[in-house]
């Protein structure tokens, strides 16, 4: 692809947008579109776009009753994975999508993790440039399996959550925890969710504690930029 390969996302809520992705877009002269399932928009065409970007939700990946487009949702990600080369990025519940539609288990995390908390590398990746350890932000109480199928490597854990990052091969992608978040989105956040901080909990940080934190946010922005930039490249 070129320069100006052309991006979708799928969105899951009104509050969770795509963060620092679309400053990385403007910069590489990238063409967004989406769908919104919230609003009940229809998923695009595969030749419509040459990457996709599934967010984050508060809704598990097994809550087809209450949200019906996610039955084919996980259908349009398995015809993806299966039929095309397309690069697939999921972040939180986008991980948690693929990592279930590649046969892992998506469960409950024994912990909600909500707040600013490190991540261990577990392996090394060229695309990432990650350190060893890295404060990034978190906001799930599920968690997935590492999926059995195309060889997934697990590339970074938690101290609450052991599957924090997964790749197959350098085409998907998935992100537990939110690399995405500028203090703007996480702002949106707040207002969209913030009842859940009401929760007690070993890793469910305050609001003020969350705030305080968003001086973090360009090192999760940095790593998911290099990963950008070596789609761009390796990805054909």
């Amino acid at each position: 692809m070129t320069e100006q390969s052309r991006f979708h996302c799928l969105l899951h809520e009104p509050y969770e947008g795509i963060g620092c992705i679309a400053d990385w877009l403007q910069q590489n002269n990238c063409p967004l579109t989406v769908t919104r399932l919230f609003a009940d928009e229809p998923l695009p065409a595969l030749s419509a776009f040459d990457r996709l970007v599934i967010m984050g939700g508060a809704m598990s990946v097994h809550d087809e009753a209450k949200y019906p487009w996610l039955a084919p949702e996980k259908t349009f990600i398995d015809v993806l994975i299966r039929e095309t080369d397309i690069p697939i990025l999921g972040i939180c519940l986008g991980a948690q999508l693929i990592a279930h539609v590649l046969g892992a288990r998506a469960v409950p995390n024994p912990h909600k993790e909500i707040g600013w908390f490190p991540v261990q590398a577990e392996a090394h990746s060229p695309m990432l440039g990650m350190p060893a350890s890295l404060n990034v932000f978190h906001w799930h109480g599920d968690t997935f399996s590492m999926p059995p199928q195309y060889g997934a490597l697990r590339l970074a854990s938690s101290e609450a959550c052991q599957n924090q990052l997964f790749c197959v091969g350098n085409r998907i992608w998935g992100f537990q925890f939110h690399p995405e978040v500028t203090p703007e989105t996480i702002e949106e956040m707040l207002v969209g969710a913030g009842d859940e901080l009401a929760q007690s909990g070993k890793y469910v940080q305050s609001e003020q504690q969350i705030r305080d934190g968003a001086r973090y946010c360009r090192e999760g922005n940095k790593i998911l930029f290099n990963l950008l930039d070596n789609i761009q490249i390796l990805c054909k």
